[in-house]
């Protein structure tokens, strides 16, 4: 076990480190001198009072926040610790950091690779989302026909051909998307353009409805106009 025992000389971040060769010293940054020793487990004295002494692993040094992460694992679970580096008065290196090869092996929680053809497949899903998103939102029609869009995309699968709607890929609607301005393609049934119409009708009701709702203004208070109140026993 190797033992560094620093400790914090003046207000300029300095720690003296101890090297291998007797005697001989120098003065490195906290920053550098922590950095060094990420992956290793160290034991901390710090000005918190709710954190005087910490033990464990130096999880990671950040020289733009001036925060450092320790993770202090007991017998029954683990955690982790953020602290400023300006709150550590004593700094004790109790192992040597791991391989450089593999600098986060002992860290914990333990880290595993990402799986980063899961991850594509997900970005991939997404981008597939909000293109079909946006390809359900035609920017050349009025709102009315983009509520009856909607409207019919609840019920049956309707995207946009320009301007016209297209119905179950077999009956297009035209503007101004009357029952009367569907027409069903070649090899459809006579069924499938009798259903379009019927939804076409159901929903061009329930948004005339839904205009002409009038909202029922609230009824005022009646002042009270007698003089001296209102008078008790009737």
């Amino acid at each position: 076990m190797v033992m560094a025992d620093t400790k914090r000389q003046n207000a300029s971040g300095k720690f003296p480190i101890a090297t291998p060769q007797v005697g001989a010293s120098s003065l490195v940054s906290v920053e550098a001198a922590m950095s060094g020793a990420v992956g290793a487990r160290i034991r901390l004295e710090t000005t918190l009072s709710a954190h005087s002494v910490l033990e464990g692993t130096l999880f990671t040094v950040c020289p733009i926040t001036n925060l450092i992460a320790i993770a202090v694992s007991t017998t029954t679970a683990a955690s982790h610790h953020i602290l400023p580096i300006s709150s550590i008065v004593n700094f004790t290196l109790l192992s040597t950091t791991p391989s450089a090869g593999a600098p986060f092996a002992n860290a914990l929680p333990q880290l595993t690779p990402l799986d980063t053809a899961a991850l594509l497949k997900r970005a991939d899903a997404a981008v597939a989302r909000m293109k079909e998103v946006a390809a359900r939102k035609n920017r050349s029609v009025s709102k009315e026909a983009q509520d009856i869009f909607d409207g019919l995309s609840r019920t049956l699968p309707t995207r946009w051909d320009g301007t016209n709607m297209v119905v179950n890929d077999g009956v297009v609607i035209s503007a101004p998307y009357r029952a009367e301005d569907c027409r069903a393609g070649a090899g459809q049934h006579a069924g499938m353009l009798g259903r379009v119409k019927k939804v076409l009708e159901n929903e061009k009701k329930r948004l005339g409805e839904k205009s002409n709702k009038v909202a029922i203004p609230a009824v005022p208070a009646i002042p009270n106009v007698l003089p001296g109140g209102p008078r008790k026993g009737g």
